[in-house]
C-alpha cells in the first residue's frame, strides 16, 4: 500500500464523517442550542471559566488532549499489523472517541461546567459520583507523574528541542497579554508568535542543552523536578494568561507539522513495509483486546472526558462550538495517529541508523520492530515516529538536525499541555472530593494543587528515581479505556433521562466496557502469576469499582424507562 493513498484516503473519510455523522449528532441526538448560555458567560471568573473564541479554545482543547498519546499507542500497535491499526483508528475515533469527547463537552456545558464524574451524582447517585471521582483521581495521579517523565525523556534524547520549549512560555505570555489586554486581533498576532517560535526551533537545533545530573539525581529525575514545579504554576494560573495562548500557539504547530508530514508523503510516498498483518509477534500479548488499549487516545480516550468536561466547557462561548471542538478535535487527533502509522510503517524504512549500520527498507522496520520487548519502550515509541517523520520531511529539502528539532519540539510541546491540563484537571477533581466530603478549604485552588502536585511527587520519587510512576504504568491503558466505557455510560443515562436516542453511545459503552475489562482480566492474571500484588490489588479495586457503578447505572437506565418521564431529575 501506498502510503499517500492511505493519508488521503484517511484525510477524507474524516472530512465526510464530521459533516455527516458529526452534524447528525449535533442535530438530532444532542440537540445543541446556540442560544444557551454557557457556563463560561454564566459562571466567568477570567481564572478558570473564561468566554473564549472557538480558534483559540480548538487549539487548547486538541493539544490537551493529543499529548503523546496518538503518538505512542499507534507506535507500539503497527507490530500486530498497519491494517488492525489504521482500521481501530478510523473506527474508533469516528464512531466512539469522537462521540465520547463532544458527549461529555455537552453533558458538561449543560451542567456548569463540572466534571463527568460530578455529575454523576445528579443522573445516579452520590455513590456513583465518589467512585467515578476516585478512578479519575488515580488516573490523573499516574498521568501528572508519567507525563513528567515523558517530557524528560524526550528533553534527553533531544536536547536540541529543550531550548525552543521553554521559550515558546514567554511568546505565549505576551501573545495572551496583545490579545486579552490589548484587544489585538488573535490570528495575525499567533502567526507572528508561531514564526518566532521556529525561529527558536532553528537556534535549538544548534545550541543543544543537556540537563546535567545534580544532587546525585540524574538528568531526567532533575527534569521530571523542574516539570512539576511548571505545572503547579501553570495550572494555577488565570488560563488565559499562558495555556490558552501557548495551545493556540501549538495548534498552529500541529497544522504545520501536518502539513510538513503531508508534503513528505506527497514527495516521498514511501510504501507500507510493515507487515498488513502479524498477529503473534514475538512476546506481544494477544491482538485482541490489547489493541483496543494500547491504541487510546487515536480512536477513544478516557483521558478526553476530563478535557472536554472539565477546561473546555468552562471556556466555551456558544454550545454549537462543542461539535468542531470536541467532535472535530477527536478526528483531528485520528489524523495524527494516521500519520504515526505512515511515518512508523513507512517513514522508517526511509533510513534508520543502529549500532552503525543504516538500514532501509523492511529491513528497518525489522530491526526497530524485532520484537514486542524492542519495541515497547517508551523511547522507542517515540523515536520510530520522529525518525520517521523526519525521513520524510527531509526529502523536501529540510536539514535532518532541523527536522529532527521540529518533531522533538512538536512532542514535548504536546506532552507539556497534557502535563499542566492534567494537573488543572486533578485540582478540580480534589476540590470536587473535598466539597463532597465535606473539606472546603482544600477545594480551593492553590490547596487542592498542592495536592494534585504533591502526590504526582512522591509517585515519581517513591523509590528515587523520578519514575516511579512506570511501577502503575502497566494499570494505565486499562483504566484509561475503562473510563472512557464509564464516560459514554453517564452520557447515556444523561441521554436516558432527555429521551434521546441511545443506540449512538451503548454501542460504544458496550464495546469499551466488555474489552477493556477482558483486557483488565488479562492483566490481573498476569500481575497475580507474576505475584506482583501492588498491581494486583490496584488493578482488582479499580475493577470492582468499575462493575459497581456499572450496576448503579443499569439499575437508574432501568427506572428511567419503568416509570414515567416524571421520575426523571430536572435537566436543562
Amino acid at each position: 500500500m501506498n502510503s499517500l493513498v492511505l493519508a488521503v484516503g484517511a484525510g477524507i473519510l474524516y472530512l465526510v464523517a464530521y459533516h455527516t455523522y458529526g452534524k447528525f449528532l449535533g442535530r438530532k441526538v444532542f440537540k445543541l442550542d446556540p442560544d444557551s448560555v454557557c457556563p463560561s458567560k454564566e459562571l466567568r471568573d477570567d481564572i478558570d471559566y473564561v468566554p473564549t473564541k472557538k480558534p483559540i479554545l480548538f487549539g487548547h482543547h486538541f493539544t490537551s488532549i493529543a499529548g503523546t498519546g496518538p503518538i505512542v499507542g499507534p507506535a507500539i500497535a503497527i507490530i500486530w499489523g498497519w491494517v488492525p491499526a489504521l482500521i481501530w483508528v478510523l473506527v474508533g475515533s469516528i464512531f466512539m472517541g469522537a462521540v465520547h469527547d463532544f458527549g461529555a463537552m455537552v453533558v458538561s456545558l449543560r451542567n456548569q461546567g463540572r466534571s463527568i464524574g460530578d455529575i454523576a451524582s445528579d443522573l445516579v447517585n452520590k455513590r456513583v459520583r465518589t467512585l467515578f471521582l476516585l478512578i479519575i483521581f488515580f488516573e490523573l495521579w499516574i498521568v501528572v507523574a508519567i507525563f513528567g517523565v515523558v517530557i524528560a525523556v524526550v528533553f534527553n534524547m533531544y536536547p536540541q528541542a529543550v531550548l525552543p520549549v521553554w521559550l515558546e512560555i514567554p511568546i505565549a505570555v505576551w501573545l495572551g497579554y496583545m490579545i486579552y489586554k490589548k484587544g489585538a486581533p488573535h490570528l495575525p498576532l499567533s502567526l507572528i508568535a508561531v514564526a518566532i517560535m521556529y525561529a527558536t526551533v532553528i537556534i535549538g537545533a544548534y545550541v543543544p542543552i543537556k540537563m546535567p545530573a545534580v544532587a546525585g539525581l540524574d538528568p531526567v529525575a532533575v527534569w521530571v523536578i523542574v516539570l512539576l514545579v511548571y505545572a503547579y504554576i501553570a495550572s494555577t494560573l488565570p488560563v488565559q494568561t499562558l495555556l490558552q495562548p501557548r495551545d493556540y500557539i501549538n495548534s498552529h504547530q500541529l497544522f504545520i507539522a501536518l502539513g510538513l508530514l503531508t508534503l513528505g508523503v506527497l514527495f516521498a510516498h514511501p510504501n507500507m513495509v510493515a507487515p498488513a498483518a502479524n498477529f503473534s509477534p514475538e512476546g506481544a500479548p494477544p491482538i485482541w483486546p490489547m489493541i483496543f488499549v494500547v491504541i487510546a487516545c487515536g480512536a477513544i480516550s478516557g483521558f478526553h472526558s476530563l478535557v472536554s468536561s472539565g477546561t473546555s466547557s468552562k471556556q466555551c462561548d456558544v454550545e454549537t462550538s462543542s461539535l468542531p471542538i470536541g467532535y472535530g478535535g477527536m478526528l483531528m487527533e485520528g489524523m495524527l495517529a494516521t500519520f504515526v502509522i505512515v511515518a512508523c510503517g513507512a517513514g522508517l524504512a526511509l533510513g534508520l541508523a543502529k549500532e552503525g549500520q543504516t538500514f532501509t527498507g523492511v529491513a528497518a522496520f525489522s530491526q526497530h520492530y524485532a520484537s514486542w520487548g524492542a519495541a515497547a519502550g517508551l523511547g522507542s515509541k517515540i523515536a520510530a515516529f520522529v525518525q520517521g517523520s523526519a525521513n520524510m520531511i527531509e526529502t523536501i529539502g529540510i536539514p535532518a538536525n532541523i527536522t529532527v528539532t521540529i518533531m522533538g519540539v512538536f512532542v514535548v510541546s504536546f506532552a507539556a499541555t497534557t502535563l499542566d491540563t492534567a494537573t488543572r484537571l486533578q485540582r478540580y477533581i480534589v476540590a470536587e472530593l473535598a466539597t463532597a466530603w465535606g473539606f472546603p478549604s482544600l477545594a480551593r485552588r492553590h490547596p487542592a494543587t498542592i495536592i494534585a502536585v504533591v502526590s504526582a511527587f512522591i509517585l515519581a520519587f517513591y523509590n528515587g528515581s523520578g519514575k516511579g510512576a512506570l511501577t502503575l504504568w502497566p494499570l494505565f491503558g486499562s483504566v484509561n479505556q475503562l473510563l472512557a466505557g464509564l464516560a459514554l455510560l453517564v452520557i447515556t443515562v444523561y441521554l436516558a433521562y432527555k429521551k434521546a436516542p441511545l443506540v449512538y453511545t451503548v454501542i460504544p459503552m458496550v464495546f469499551m466496557l466488555f474489552m477493556t475489562g477482558w483486557a483488565m482480566i488479562l492483566n490481573l492474571n498476569t500481575f497475580y502469576s507474576t505475584a506482583n500484588w501492588l498491581l494486583f490489588c490496584i488493578g482488582l479495586s479499580v475493577f470492582i469499582l468499575e462493575i459497581w457503578m456499572v450496576i448503579e447505572s443499569v439499575i437508574i437506565l432501568k427506572k428511567v424507562y419503568g416509570e414515567e418521564a416524571a421520575v426523571a431529575v430536572e435537566m436543562r
